[in-house]
């Protein structure tokens, strides 16, 4: 029979997986591997501690950010928009609360719309990517748009909801985005290898993300999305650094209890057994929770899933365009398989 690991490189062969993959369970690292190529010029592998882009898998940082300044008592979760930031947006609907941007319900025009925009190079024809590099960068792609729907009306994925909520620390903190999450998250988590990277000076052992095309060609993601992460997605992380992201956050090390829980009940069902909370997909069959947090952007890819009931913590994060759902769900089927 088939270890893991040897079912993992066989895939990892059909498919072309680069990337690096960490399993830990009751407290013990049970599978580390790394597959490909961080530089493909240079040769440079990837490993263990390589830093990888996760696109949206770091919505969670912005809604721990939000829920801290909740205990600290400078907003309310259902704190309305108008009455937080003094920007101008002509068109939004005045009820728009933090509760409706946290669970994408806040109907605000989304500057990246999944229901309308399938390649998310699209975007950049209209406005260049190097010219994002903060978040009020974003606001000219949708503060003078009209609302998708009605706040509070119903659940769509909305980028645009999280570059507010970036906004609103930021107006609340009166410090950057990038520089709260540090602070405020990254250092009392130790996550010490994570950050906000710029695309065109990414630090020492970053992976470049790389866009493949059917030919055999291939090239970096560097003109594909904005130059500088920001509240809705694009963070740096190791593999090891979201494992202790999670840890930190489930002992109550960011968040007090009751907001932890509040930030990881289910606030929205999305579909079948599929839920939403603050920043984090929640899947539960009734037998089984899983935490989910995915992202996905062109040379990106990236996915983890947090079992509590097994104890059981699987990342994978990839600098490929795909690959890393398949990868999660053989590593899934094993190991669940063996619990059962």
């Amino acid at each position: 029979m088939k270890s893991l690991q040897e079912k993992l490189e066989t895939l990892q062969e059909e498919i072309q997986f680069s990337g690096t993959v960490l399993v830990t369970q009751g407290g013990d690292e049970i599978f580390n591997a790394s597959y490909g190529y961080a530089n493909r010029n240079d040769k440079i592998e990837n490993l263990r501690n390589t830093k990888f882009g996760i696109a949206s898998g770091c919505k969670i940082f912005t809604s721990v950010a939000i829920c801290q300044l909740v205990e600290q008592g400078k907003v309310e979760f259902q704190t309305k928009l108008k009455d937080i930031l003094s920007i101008d947006f002509p068109h939004f609907d005045s009820n728009i609360t933090v509760h409706h941007l946290l669970t994408h319900t806040s109907g605000v025009p989304d500057y990246f719309d999944e229901e309308v925009i399938k390649d998310f190079e699209e975007l950049w024809m209209r406005v260049p990517m190097y010219q994002i590099r903060s978040l009020k960068d974003f606001l000219p792609l949708f503060q003078n748009h009209k609302m998708k729907y009605p706040a509070g009306e119903r659940f769509s994925y909305n980028n645009s909801g999280y570059i507010l909520l970036g906004l609103i620390v930021e107006e609340l903190s009166g410090r950057s985005f990038d520089e709260y999450v540090l602070e405020h998250i990254f250092k009392p988590a130790g996550m010490k290898d994570s950050g906000y990277f710029e695309l065109d000076r990414l630090p020492a052992r970053s992976a470049i993300g790389y866009i493949d095309f059917e030919d055999g060609r291939w090239k970096s993601n560097i003109y594909s999305i904005p130059v500088k992460g920001g509240s809705d997605g694009g963070a740096f992380v190791t593999a090891p650094d979201m494992l202790k992201f999670w840890r930190a956050l489930t002992s109550y090390s960011l968040l007090n209890k009751e907001n932890t829980d509040w930030l990881l009940s289910i606030h929205e069902t999305v579909e079948d057994s599929i839920s939403y909370g603050y920043g984090i997909w929640i899947e539960d069959d009734g037998q089984t929770r899983q935490y989910i947090l995915m992202g996905y952007d062109p040379g990106v890819n990236f996915r983890a899933s947090f079992y509590p009931k097994q104890d059981l913590q699987i990342v994978v994060c990839s600098n490929g365009s795909s690959g890393a759902y398949k990868v999660i769900s053989l590593i899934q089927d094993e190991l669940l398989h063996q619990n059962k």
